[in-house]
């Protein structure tokens, strides 16, 4: 089977003013499947993630030079519209951050700003979405109820739905588990591997049984390079940099 690369990065650096945060990234993402970024903290991970959907034009200072290309264009190109590009390529965050809404009005939320008005077509995006996000069954009878009301796993379930609501083809997740219990945590690990028949998933991760339990590929970053990119279960087993098998034997990071 040939390789469906949804998403590629070529000689991507990117400074935060003097700062040179990525240094020279080339890695191809494969569509529908999960790619795990791993290194330890300050490594360049979640920056490259933010990258992807351009939330770093949102920090002053910030310079990308190289290319990254999303179905074949360059999503720094002068026509690119970041708006249509955030809906296409969406993000989790570490910790859930759901509305101050109801349950049903943050998933709507979304197609509402896209400009979705038909009632019945809200209400069948809005099952749809909680369904996808394994949590239909939790909150059907409280669609009203506050958001916040939810567990922390519900919560970051909740993001991840209204996430869904705009149909984007890309996920981006920033450590999405790690201000859960371990077992919300399994919950969206298993909901992660199901998303993946649907969408192209990159994760950070601090969680090395975590990466090697969910993804594809895996990524291993280190002061802004990536140092090697392989198969999961190839770089856990038998990576091919020393350096690799220092971080996931725990003798740095």
């Amino acid at each position: 089977m040939t390789e469906n690369v949804k998403i590629t990065t070529k000689d991507l650096n990117m400074y935060y003013a003097e700062f040179h945060a990525l240094k020279a990234i080339n890695l191809s993402v494969e569509e529908k499947q999960i790619t795990a970024l791993i290194g330890p903290s300050g490594c360049g991970k979640s920056t490259f993630l933010r990258v992807l959907n351009r939330m770093n034009d949102l920090i002053i200072d910030t310079i990308v030079k190289g290319n990254v290309i999303i179905d074949g264009e360059d999503i720094y190109g002068p026509k690119v519209d970041v708006v249509e590009l955030r809906k296409q390529v969406g993000m989790v965050f570490q910790k859930p951050n759901p509305f101050p809404k109801s349950i049903y009005d943050n998933v709507a939320y979304g197609p509402r700003i896209h400009g979705l008005k038909d009632k019945k077509r809200l209400d069948e995006l809005v099952e749809k979405s909680l369904r996808q996000a394994a949590l239909w069954e939790e909150v059907k009878d409280r669609l009203t109820a506050p958001a916040l009301g939810l567990s922390g796993g519900q919560q970051q379930r909740l993001c991840i739905a209204r996430l869904l609501a705009v149909e984007p083809e890309v996920l981006l997740m920033d450590e999405p588990t790690s201000a859960l219990d371990p077992i919300s945590t399994m919950k969206i690990e298993e909901l992660i591997k199901t998303l993946k028949e649907r969408y192209t998933i990159v994760i950070v991760t601090h969680n090395m049984q975590q990466a090697a339990r969910i993804s594809d590929k895996t990524a291993f970053f280190l002061n802004g390079e990536v140092i090697e990119f392989n198969k999961t279960e190839k770089m856990f087993t038998n990576p091919t940099d020393q350096r690799t098998e220092d971080y996931i034997t725990g003798r740095f990071g």
